[in-house]
């Protein structure tokens, strides 16, 4: 049942002429609905009250309209409630739609701008947070746990002692239990979300695999270290956003 159905048969409600199929749906849509609920536990006060005080006041001249008055308030409010209601869950998919429209795929002079912009941020606070683990020479290895076999490269662990280690656990923590929640609630997706998250974080990893192999080349190139440093972060951010959907 729906809200729309649901406010069809609050005068059947206020009547007790509900049949017993309509009043499971009623009830079991109560139970899933807040607005909903909350417009019944009005009516259900104003009907008690009226049952218990019934006699004690004059009737009013034309009781049928003012009845008629004080449901169109009660429908108009909760009407107001649902349709506020379905503002929100549009702007929330209309934010969702935007972010898989969103294109993952850069040149490689448009990824080297958004290296420098990311890596100044995510360098300062990285190295500030783990200024003693400098000697943490065996932390690359924790790239397998990301969900990419592309970190178990041979060549890692040996580069691992010269760039960016202090840099990189942090950020493999995070990935590692992103990665853990995304596997989680990847199956309550549907075809096309898995699909534009497995194609925006394999075009990361193929970031991060040529990085790996630039720097088991040239383990001191500061441009491809900062490189690896901003697809990590990239990883990071995407698994973040899509572990909440």
């Amino acid at each position: 049942m729906n809200c729309e159905k649901c406010q069809e048969l609050l005068g059947d409600f206020l009547d007790d002429a509900m049949s017993d199929a309509d009043r499971a749906s009623f009830n079991r849509h109560l139970e899933e609905c807040l607005p909903c609920y909350n417009v019944h536990a009005e009516l259900n006060s104003i009907v008690s009250f009226c049952c218990e005080h019934r006699g004690e006041y004059d009737a009013p001249p034309n009781e049928r309209a003012l009845w008629l008055r004080i449901r169109n308030t009660v429908e108009s409010e909760y009407a107001r409630s649902a349709n506020q209601t379905s503002a929100e869950r549009a702007q929330r998919k209309s934010f969702v739609k935007h972010f898989w429209g969103r294109s993952w795929q850069l040149s490689f002079a448009q990824m080297m701008m958004a290296v420098i912009a990311i890596v100044v941020f995510a360098s300062l606070t990285t190295i500030l947070s783990l200024r003693g683990l400098k000697n943490s020479s065996e932390s690359a290895t924790d790239l397998n746990s990301t969900g990419s076999q592309s970190f178990a490269m041979a060549g890692a662990n040996n580069a691992s002692k010269d760039f960016g280690v202090r840099d990189n656990v942090w950020q493999q923590q995070q990935i590692k239990f992103l990665t853990e929640v995304v596997e989680q609630r990847k199956g309550h997706w549907n075809p096309q979300v898995r699909a534009d998250f497995e194609r925006n974080l394999n075009l990361l990893d193929e970031t991060v695999n040529e990085s790996l192999q630039r720097l088991s080349v040239h383990p001191h190139d500061d441009v491809t270290e900062e490189m690896l440093n901003a697809a990590l972060n990239d990883k990071m951010q995407l698994l973040k956003e899509f572990s909440d959907l």
